[in-house]
């Protein structure tokens, strides 16, 4: 745990030093696609409450907020709150990753576009559970990681977990969900140049 903790509290160092400049290198970056795998996995219905998992400073609130629903952020970066809840006027929680306390039964839909990987893998299985509780009865989980071979490291400042494909596949169903579907980033590329992983998993409906 210490050291868990240590990887922690370094990357988070990082994010809220680097907030000024955070929105903008990632404000213009073009996400679209995984915004739609959310929607159309919650059948693009109106007014989704949604919690953007890692909501650095702020532009995908801005999106889902934009498009009608009822988004709410949660980030572990103190700077990152308090930019993304000043740009966006959302409601914005600051959690720490291993330490959630999410309402149960709340969201229709969570959408961690890169932000799991920054979960150890020894706690990963008790995120998800967290996130899988936290969502309605055929709740939607969209979940982006980094592709590598199941290892973790720093990576510059940053602590990163990388799983190969077929062990995510294989991990995320041990919290609960089903799987919906998934694709690689970005698209149009040959497999070896597509770095992103993007499943989406379902809460199965009662």
């Amino acid at each position: 745990m210490n050291t868990t903790r240590s990887q922690l509290d370094a990357t988070l160092r990082f994010y809220d030093a680097v907030a000024d400049r955070f929105w903008e290198g990632t404000h213009d970056h073009d996400v679209t696609q995984n915004y739609a795998a959310l929607l159309n996995a919650l059948d693009n219905r109106d007014g989704m409450r949604i919690l953007d998992f890692g909501c650095g400073t702020g532009r995908d609130l801005i999106w889902f907020r934009d498009h009608g629903h009822d988004v709410i952020g949660l980030d572990g970066s103190a700077a990152f709150v308090e930019d993304a809840r000043n740009r966006t006027g959302c409601e914005v929680w600051h959690q720490d990753f291993i330490a959630l306390e999410l309402p149960p039964a709340h969201f229709d839909g969570v959408f961690a576009n890169a932000s799991l990987l920054h979960v150890p893998m020894d706690d990963i299985l008790q995120v998800l559970a967290r996130i899988f509780a936290s969502l309605k009865a055929g709740g939607v989980l969209f979940a982006s990681n980094p592709r590598g071979n199941d290892e973790e490291a720093f990576d510059g400042q940053r602590f990163r977990s990388k799983w190969r494909d077929e062990t995510w596949l294989e991990l995320v169903p041990k919290a609960g969900f089903e799987p919906v579907d998934h694709y690689w980033r970005p698209s149009g590329l040959p497999r070896d140049q597509q770095p992103w992983f993007a499943p989406v998993w379902r809460k199965p409906a009662d």
